[in-house]
């Protein structure tokens, strides 16, 4: 049997690389998911006027945008519609529905609509987990259907968003020392579940994608995780004071939305590899079947 250039056959026993998702669907993981954690961060932080507008609209923007990248995919637009009529057994068409009421609602919480804050959020935490719940239903990929990807998703996408939130931290003046410590337990939660989720693929996958899962686990820990960790702790402890305490927090932000937004795309791309024909019993000619 002959190989492509990669090592793995098109289709057979050996495990392939998937084409269907590429940058594009990664984008939409990536930004929708940011985009959700940074609403849901902003209505956390009881932000109020000009900060909960801007928020806002730069969480839907993020959201619109992933959304954007998936529509590229799309060979014939109009058919996108159809997503919309299957949503008590798609998680697609239930990410669909939940978009379609979240811009409207966060677009009145950023006019100031009394209550419409937290009902983005809701929305913004309930689009995450469609999309998490999305990949998990990929069963043929074993990096995506591990049920942990799901709190992993989830939990990526808020750290994101609060990442981002805290990255603009110095132009909206908006947060609480008790708020940064909920980001660096969040930060936390997230390293905890992806070690969680890495120890539950023990099970022998593709070597392209346990090597690009383990870069982006590198990435997430060390970029993601330790170096954030230490200049929230700096804040605590005092070392850091006055209006550089904003800007401190800003780097600690956006290495962890960096450091999430890397390890998205490598799940989607890098580590989407299927586990190949499985075939429990091989025929052998001249045997019965039994």
């Amino acid at each position: 049997m002959s190989y492509p250039s990669g090592g793995y056959a098109k289709y057979g026993p050996e495990p392939w690389q998937q084409t269907s998702w590429d940058w594009r669907a990664a984008g939409n993981f990536v930004c929708g998911g940011a985009g959700s954690g940074l609403i849901v961060f902003a209505t956390l932080a009881e932000a109020q006027g000009t900060a909960l507008a801007l928020l806002m609209l730069a969480g839907l923007a993020l959201v619109g945008l992933g959304l954007f990248c998936v529509s590229l995919e799309l060979g014939r637009p109009l058919r996108a519609l159809n997503v919309y009529r299957n949503p008590l057994t798609s998680w697609m068409g239930r990410e669909a529905w939940t978009a379609t009421t979240l811009f409207p609602a966060g677009l009145a919480a950023a006019w100031g609509v009394p209550g419409f804050a937290w009902l983005a959020a809701a929305l913004a935490l309930a689009f995450v987990f469609c999309q998490a719940r999305l990949l998990q239903a990929a069963k043929g990929i074993p990096a995506w259907r591990e049920p942990l990807v799901v709190p992993l998703l989830v939990t990526t996408g808020l750290a994101e968003g609060a990442g981002i939130f805290f990255a603009l931290a110095p132009w909206h003046r908006t947060g609480t020392l008790w708020l940064l410590f909920g980001f660096g337990a969040l930060v936390l939660l997230r390293v905890l579940v992806w070690l969680a989720y890495r120890r539950n693929l023990a099970n022998p996958i593709a070597p392209a994608a346990t090597a690009a899962l383990d870069r982006a686990g590198r990435a997430l820990q060390l970029a993601g995780t330790l170096a954030p960790l230490v200049l929230i702790a700096a804040i605590a402890l005092g070392a850091v004071s006055g209006a550089a305490t904003a800007w401190v927090a800003a780097v600690a932000g956006l290495a962890v939305a960096a450091a999430g937004a890397y390890t998205k795309y490598t799940l989607i791309t890098g580590a989407g590899f299927n586990q190949g024909f499985a075939l429990a019993h091989l025929p052998i000619r001249g045997a019965r079947a039994e």
